[in-house]
């Protein structure tokens, strides 16, 4: 980082907190970006921030609508998966985007932009946001170990304490490390669906056909329902949050021309990311489809069922065991970016800076103590209703995350010759309108219905 990048950043126009504290500042330009070598040598140094965004698109709160729409209309739904993937795409570029150009993260820019009451309101929504994210963790990581190791519940969420220990361990051996350990679990949750995918047997002409838009979906209230619940828990609100400022631990030369090349990497990084994020939310999705719908098993929704009707219906144990892996895989790799989202938002909206072992205990006792009441009165149909309320909170914050991203990045006077095309200013607010009107649709029907 040398002085003349510094002053230049210091001085970026229509942003009134120029010189804020950075964006995570413990990794914040921890990693370099080798000034020479092949392109592909740069872009290995930049990749690993769209495989932590990637992580909240798989997580066990996207996993009860992925397989209930798989049970009850087999591969039809799959176009409603492809199409929030591109939307994802989309956002997460605008959200990198933000963050190299501005060095702000989306949260630090809503600060700087709005009124204290709008902040506080912005930052308390989204506090609750990553709240309800880490209570659908807890809850996937407790049936997990419940569904391998016959562990209760209740044991089960109070064990996912020690996940703060672990995160903090890998933190402090560097981001990169983090950044491994995150692929790491991508990878096993891939592999466990891959064989599954292996063991069921999908009908492949009917998977091609079922990434075809079918008129069905709008016509049918039942599956327009669950596709509009399909795209209310794939888009997270916290990821925005989030790869606005991880983006940042990349020490990009800070010029027009070493932005644009950031932006470059961290566009394709974000997005080969996402493509297995649409792997896997599709492999749940075909599993459900080859095995219940088939079998004629059409009101399979809750994620234990799942897993004990797969071994008679497979016929080996190994499809319910490669699932039970991944879901408690997928607890484990949204807890670690859910946390640190947590530390980001604090940070930015509010300016408070706590010890990263202390704010970490704060967001997973937020989610483990209403787990805990709920189990221990309702017991596990609890949990899984507790799991489809967490993403109905999701549903709620989420356009107070994507209409700052969209207007931001919009703005050439807080993005100078970086703001957003005109067509891609129409796409984002397109996508933009579509997310609100579809989440403000699903939390009426959760809600009324």
């Amino acid at each position: 980082m040398n002085e003349t990048q510094d002053k230049a950043e210091a001085g970026i126009p229509g942003w009134r907190m120029n010189g804020d504290q950075p964006s995570l500042p413990e990794a914040h330009r921890s990693m370099r970006i080798p000034a020479t070598g092949s392109w592909f040598r740069k872009f290995l140094a930049f990749a690993g921030p769209g495989y932590m965004v990637a992580v909240g698109y798989m997580d066990p709160g996207n996993w009860a609508t992925d397989i209930e729409g798989g049970s009850r209309f087999g591969y039809t739904l799959l176009s409603v998966i492809l199409l929030s993937n591109l939307m994802a795409v989309l956002l997460q570029s605008l959200s990198g985007k933000l963050g190299i150009v501005t060095g702000k993260d989306l949260a630090q820019a809503c600060r700087d932009n709005y009124s204290k009451p709008v902040v506080i309101t912005l930052w308390l929504l989204c506090e609750l946001a990553i709240a309800a994210t880490d209570l659908a963790e807890v809850i996937g990581a407790a049936i997990a170990l419940n569904l391998l190791f016959g562990l209760p519940i209740i044991y089960g969420v109070m064990i996912t304490a020690v996940d703060v220990l672990l995160i903090l361990l890998l933190q402090n051996k560097g981001f990169r490390t983090l950044e491994i350990f995150v692929v790491v679990l991508i990878a096993t949750i891939g592999i466990c669906f891959g064989i599954d995918l292996f063991l069921s047997k999908p009908d492949m002409g009917q998977v091609a056909l079922g990434y075809i838009p079918n008129a069905d979906i709008i016509r049918r209230p039942e599956m327009l329902y669950i596709a509009i619940g399909i795209l209310g828990a794939t888009v997270m609100p916290h990821n925005l949050y989030l790869h606005s400022s991880i983006v940042q631990t990349r020490q990009y030369d800070r010029t027009p021309a070493g932005k644009r090349q950031a932006i470059k990497f961290a566009t394709w990084d974000s997005s080969i990311a996402l493509t297995f994020a649409l792997f896997i939310n599709s492999a749940i999705l075909i599993v459900s489809a080859a095995t219940f719908h088939s079998a004629g098993m059409t009101q399979v929704a809750d994620i234990s069922e799942a897993y004990h009707l797969l071994t008679p219906i497979v016929g080996t144990t190994l499809a319910s065991v490669m699932f039970a892996v991944a879901l408690l895989a997928s607890g484990q790799n949204s807890t670690l970016t859910g946390t640190l989202a947590g530390q980001i938002v604090m940070e930015g909206f509010v300016n408070i800076r706590l010890t990263p072992w202390l704010r970490r205990l704060i967001t997973r006792l937020i989610a483990i103590i209403p787990a805990v009441i709920v189990t221990a009165i309702y017991g596990e149909r609890g949990t899984q209703d507790l799991l489809i309320f967490s993403q109905v909170i999701l549903s709620l914050q989420l356009p107070f995350a994507v209409i700052p991203l969209v207007r931001f990045t919009s703005s050439k006077t807080k993005m100078g010759e970086f703001a957003n095309k005109l067509w891609l200013n129409l796409l984002a607010w397109l996508i933009a309108g579509i997310i609100v009107v579809l989440n403000v649709y699903l939390l009426v029907q959760t809600v009324l219905f």
